[in-house]
């Protein structure tokens, strides 16, 4: 998805509903063949390639692998609340670039911007956030909340 589109600048794109059958089908199983995707809403196999093709150009859906970071070594994950000063469009730019940062988003509360970060440990995240994040021009205070537990973490909220 483009980042007009997740940002809410870009107008919203009208899906019918087997395009919308096509994305609930490919966010049950990301790996599921067009032909069967074809069986399920209707299409010939060319005709769902053809859709999907279109929809992932147009930034409307990506089709990803999600992997689990605890079983890849990375045992601290956090989300971190920033108070910014200045421009946070361009903080959040900086934010953006850094590895073990996966998501930022600008916010409005008492929070100017929430990262979500992945590190291997405690001691790199305490690196990342005393020699990374509280550096950059901007950053006035850093709440930090480590996650215990990841309770739950879906990406097939649907079409609507």
């Amino acid at each position: 998805m483009t980042n007009a589109a997740r940002s809410g600048t870009s107008r919203p794109v009208h899906l019918d509903d087997v395009s919308k059958a096509i994305i609930e089908q490919l966010q049950a199983d990301g790996r599921r063949s067009y032909a069967d995707i074809g069986k399920a809403v209707g299409l010939s196999e060319a005709a769902v390639r053809q859709r999907v093709q279109r929809l992932t150009e147009s930034g409307v859906m990506q089709i990803v692998a999600v992997t689990d970071p605890m079983q890849l070594g990375f045992t601290r994950q956090a989300m971190i609340g920033i108070r910014a000063g200045g421009d946070t469009r361009r903080l959040a730019e900086q934010l953006a670039e850094i590895p073990e940062v996966d998501y930022v988003v600008l916010t409005a509360g008492s929070f100017d911007l929430l990262a979500e970060v992945v590190c291997e440990s405690d001691d790199e995240l305490i690196t990342l956030l005393n020699s990374r994040i509280r550096n950059l021009d901007g950053v006035l205070s850093t709440e930090t909340f480590v996650y215990l537990k990841l309770h739950k973490q879906f990406y097939n909220w649907g079409t609507r």
